[in-house]
C-alpha cells in the first residue's frame, strides 16, 4: 500500500535535465568545432577534456543551483551565474593540466577558441530563449492571469515584481482578501473575498493564485488549499519565513520574491515539448504496429452487434476542459447522461466481444488517435466520466488535481491495481492518490517505465468487466 505524503514536497523539476542537455551538447559540440576549424584531429585527450569540462561545469552550475526556477529567472542574473560556472570549470581544467603536466597535449588555439566559443553558446542561447519567450508574451501567447490571496507586505512585494517583470508572462489582476480594511496591510484595491478568487479558478479566468497569508494563519491557508483543489489552477504560497518543513513543493523566484508551488503542472516550457515528442513519437509507432489489430477488431465489433464501431465519450481533459475520448464500442447502449452508471459484472449492455476488448483494453486501442490529436498522452491519470467527475470532485479532496496533465491511456494507477470499476470512495481515492503521485514524480523515464510495466500488469484487469 502507497503510504500517505505530506501535503507540501520540494520535487526535482525535470527541467533540470534537458537544461543540463542543451548546456552539455554545447560544450562537446563547440570542442568537437574548434578541433576541425584549426585542422586537427581529434583524440582521446580532447574527448577526455570535453567530458571533464561537462562535468565540472555540471557540478557547479548544480551547486549554484541556476537550473531551478529557470522560466522565471531574471536573465541577467542567469547570464552572470553561467559565466561564472563555466569561467570556473576553465579554472579547474587549467589548475588539473598543469598539475598532471597534460597541458603540452593540447593545441592553445583549439582550447581557447572552445573556451570562448561555449562561453558565447552557454549565454546565447539563453539570451535567444529568455528574448523568445518575452515576444511571445507580448503577443499574448503562453501568458497567465494571476490573482493574490491576501493584502499583505509580501502580496504587494509580488505585487509589484509582477509588473516590473513582463517578460515572466504573468499578468496581475488583482488582490483578493476576506479581512475587513482596517486589517489590511496596504491601500490597493480589493476586488473581491476568497470566493470571489475560487470563482474565476473554476471558470478558468485566471491560472495562477499565489497565496500571500501570514504564514501563521495555517488553519486559513489550509481551508484555501482544500477550495482551491476543486479547479485546475497552479496555486502557489508566498511565504514570509522560510523555516517550516517543505516535503513536497518547487521553489519558484519571481523577479525579487521567492515562492512555492502548492498544486502545479509538471508540463511548463520545454518539457511540454518533450512530453508532446514523447507522445508523437510513441503513437505513430505504436499505431503501425497494431494497425492489423485495429482492423481486426473493428471488424469484430461490427459483427457483434449493431451500431457504429467507434464510441465517443465524454470527458474531461487538461484544466478540466472538456473532451471527446474514443474507443471501440463494446456495449448495445451507451450512455453519457447525468448519471453515473458503469459497466458491472454480467451487465447485459455489454456484448460478449465487448467483454472480451473491455477485459483486455483492447476496447481503448482508438485512443492513439486522441494521442496524436493532442488532447490525450500515453501515460496520465484515466480519463473519467464527466458524470463521474462530478460526484467525486465534491467527495475525494484534491479529485480535479489530477487534471493538471492531460488524460493517458494507460497510468501510475492501473499498473499499481487501481483498474476497473470504482464503487467505493475508498477504490477513488486510492486511484486518485496514484495519479497525484505520477503528477508529482513525472520524468520521460517514469513514463518509460510505466509504458513497459503496462505490457505485462496494465492490459488485463479483474475489476473490469
Amino acid at each position: 500500500m502507497m503510504k500517505e505524503k505530506s501535503r507540501i514536497r520540494i520535487t526535482n523539476y525535470q527541467g533540470k535535465f534537458f537544461y543540463r542537455l542543451i548546456d552539455s551538447f554545447f560544450i562537446l559540440a563547440i570542442m568537437y568545432i574548434a578541433i576541425k576549424l584549426n585542422q586537427h584531429v581529434v583524440t582521446m585527450s580532447y574527448v577526455s577534456v570535453a567530458l571533464l569540462g561537462v562535468l565540472f561545469y555540471s557540478y557547479i552550475a548544480e551547486s549554484l543551483d541556476i537550473y531551478s526556477g529557470w522560466r522565471t529567472a531574471k536573465l541577467r542574473s542567469l547570464s552572470l551565474h553561467t559565466a561564472f560556472c563555466w569561467a570556473a570549470s576553465i579554472a579547474s581544467l587549467t589548475l588539473l593540466g598543469y598539475f598532471s603536466k597534460t597541458g603540452i597535449e593540447f593545441s592553445r588555439l583549439v582550447m581557447g577558441n572552445w573556451f570562448v566559443g561555449s562561453f558565447i553558446a552557454l549565454i546565447g542561447w539563453r539570451i535567444l530563449a529568455f528574448a523568445t519567450i518575452h515576444y511571445m508574451h507580448k503577443q499574448g501567447f503562453h501568458t497567465r492571469k494571476a490573482v493574490i490571496i491576501g493584502m499583505t507586505t509580501q502580496g504587494q512585494e509580488l505585487s509589484a515584481n509582477l509588473l516590473k517583470n513582463p517578460e515572466l508572462g504573468i499578468v496581475m489582476q488583482g488582490f483578493y482578501d476576506d479581512r475587513a480594511p482596517s486589517r489590511l496591510e496596504g491601500s490597493a484595491p480589493v476586488l473581491g473575498n476568497i470566493n470571489d478568487a475560487l470563482s474565476l479558478a473554476k471558470t478558468g479566468q485566471v491560472q495562477n493564485v499565489y497565496i500571500a497569508l501570514p504564514m501563521q494563519a495555517q488553519r486559513r491557508i489550509n481551508q484555501i488549499l482544500d477550495a482551491f483543489s476543486d479547479s485546475t489552477v497552479n496555486t502557489y504560497i508566498v511565504p514570509d519565513f522560510f523555516t517550516f518543513n517543505l516535503l513536497h513543493s518547487r521553489w519558484y523566484t519571481i523577479g525579487d520574491v521567492n515562492a512555492f508551488s502548492i498544486f502545479d503542472t509538471p508540463f511548463n516550457g520545454l518539457l511540454n515539448w518533450v512530453k508532446r515528442f514523447e507522445d508523437l513519437v510513441l503513437s505513430s509507432i505504436i499505431l503501425l504496429l497494431i494497425s492489423p489489430v485495429l482492423l481486426a477488431i473493428a471488424i469484430g465489433v461490427k459483427l457483434s452487434s449493431p451500431g457504429p464501431v467507434i464510441f465517443k465519450q465524454n470527458r474531461y481533459g487538461l484544466d478540466g476542459k472538456p473532451i471527446q475520448v474514443w474507443k471501440f464500442r463494446s456495449m448495445r447502449v451507451m450512455d453519457n447522461g447525468s448519471k453515473v452508471q458503469q459497466a458491472t459484472k454480467g451487465d447485459p449492455r455489454v456484448t460478449p466481444f465487448g467483454a472480451f476488448i473491455r477485459r483486455t483494453s483492447l476496447d481503448e486501442l482508438p485512443q492513439f488517435f486522441n494521442v496524436l490529436q493532442g488532447t490525450m498522452s500515453i501515460v496520465g491519470p484515466r480519463p473519467h466520466a464527466v458524470a463521474h467527475n462530478e460526484q467525486y470532485r465534491t467527495i475525494v479532496n484534491r479529485y480535479m488535481l489530477r487534471h493538471k496533465v492531460k488524460p493517458g491511456i494507460t497510468g501510475w494507477a492501473q499498473i499499481n491495481g487501481w483498474r476497473g470499476e470504482t464503487d467505493t470512495v475508498d477504490k477513488m481515492e486510492k486511484r486518485v492518490q496514484f495519479d497525484l503521485d505520477y503528477i508529482h514524480r513525472w520524468s520521460l523515464w517514469f513514463d518509460i517505465k510505466i509504458v513497459f510495466l503496462t505490457i505485462f500488469k496494465g492490459f488485463v484487469g479483474k475489476n473490469v468487466y
